[in-house]
């Protein structure tokens, strides 16, 4: 089964075609990043005024890669929430317009569940001939983990997703956003603070991370302010760091994702913990949850760099998986 999948809840405009649900035949991304970097931000009319210039010609690029038509697809799939409202209709209104020229069946997707299933996909270059639904078996703890939310599910099986713990301020991805603002580093934060803080080796410098005990939430809001509190106190010093600064935060975000994390396997009494969203490329991230998931017994699971951020793969992989009554025939399909 070939599904093509359509991605449009930020600012990136995605198309991609998956095989039964694993193996990657196409996956293209055009993005309007550049457009929103003088902003500081995502400007969501910019987003959406873009998405609705890529659409058609991302979609032709996906099917042409993959070696298809649009006769040969058998149902379409599109993010339907969360995202941006002007970004999410392009998307819908496109693939809905496409569902019923085709008469193929359309698939609603959630985002942030599809970006944990990210780590079932398999790339057709890779030459890797097996899905891996047997090396990550299912239940599994997800952490999506990106601009917009910072999120723990329980998950019994791809149709079986149980929020159990997420953000009650700031998202992780938010947070490295607003920081390097503060610093006057840029948008968007995560990559250049992540590549400041590789250097370090020792730091004296500790900022403190909101524990919130019993709970599996994250609060990162704390962290922010405190990076600027000490900003506006020591930025004139001599001994003053901007590398000590950016490291001392991202430790304190990766150590709080690390432990909520495992902590999550041990007390579901689970042995997977599958990562997703743009924050799962951070270097530190990954390493650092390898290496205490490898101590406690997990098998931890990260997508490949590219497909941490948006993209249709997760989408149309997803889809497969949708049951029976939550496909909409083409002809009865609502925006609601």
């Amino acid at each position: 089964m070939k599904i093509l999948g359509i991605e449009t809840s930020c600012d990136e405009t995605s198309a991609s075609v998956v095989e039964n649900g694993w193996r990657v035949l196409s996956n293209v991304v055009a993005s309007s990043m550049k457009d929103h970097q003088k902003f500081g931000g995502i400007i969501p009319e910019i987003a959406s005024r873009r998405q609705l210039e890529f659409i058609q010609m991302v979609v032709m690029k996906a099917l042409e890669d993959a070696g298809m038509r649009l006769k040969d697809i058998d149902a379409v799939a599109v993010t339907r929430q969360p995202g941006l409202v002007g970004s999410l209709l392009v998307g819908i209104s496109f693939a809905n317009s496409l569902s019923f020229a085709l008469g193929k069946p359309l698939i609603l997707v959630d985002h942030i569940r599809a970006h944990v299933y990210a780590n079932y996909l398999v790339k057709k270059k890779t030459g890797r001939e097996r899905p891996l639904f047997k090396k990550l078996p299912l239940p599994a703890v997800g952490l999506v983990v990106s601009g917009g939310h910072s999120s723990l599910f329980m998950i019994r099986d791809f149709s079986d997703f149980k929020v159990f713990g997420e953000t009650r301020d700031d998202a992780a991805g938010e947070a490295y956003d607003k920081v390097a603002r503060i610093l006057n580093l840029g948008y968007p934060g995560g990559p250049v603070i992540d590549r400041l803080a590789r250097g370090v080796r020792e730091n004296p410098l500790r900022f403190p991370s909101a524990a919130l005990e019993g709970s599996h939430d994250f609060s990162f809001s704390g962290l922010k302010t405190a990076v600027l509190y000490y900003l506006q106190k020591n930025q004139g010093k001599k001994d003053f760091s901007l590398e000590h600064v950016v490291h001392a935060f991202q430790e304190s975000v990766v150590r709080v994702l690390v432990e909520k994390s495992l902590e999550a396997c041990r007390r579901k009494k689970v042995g997977t913990l599958l990562v997703g969203g743009g924050v799962a490329a951070n270097s530190s991230l990954r390493a650092r949850l390898e290496e205490a998931a490898r101590k406690s017994g997990v098998t931890v699971s990260f997508p490949s760099l590219d497909l941490c951020m948006d993209n249709a793969a997760m989408i149309a992989g997803l889809a497969y998986h949708k049951r029976a009554g939550e496909v909409r025939s083409p002809k009865k399909t609502c925006l609601c």
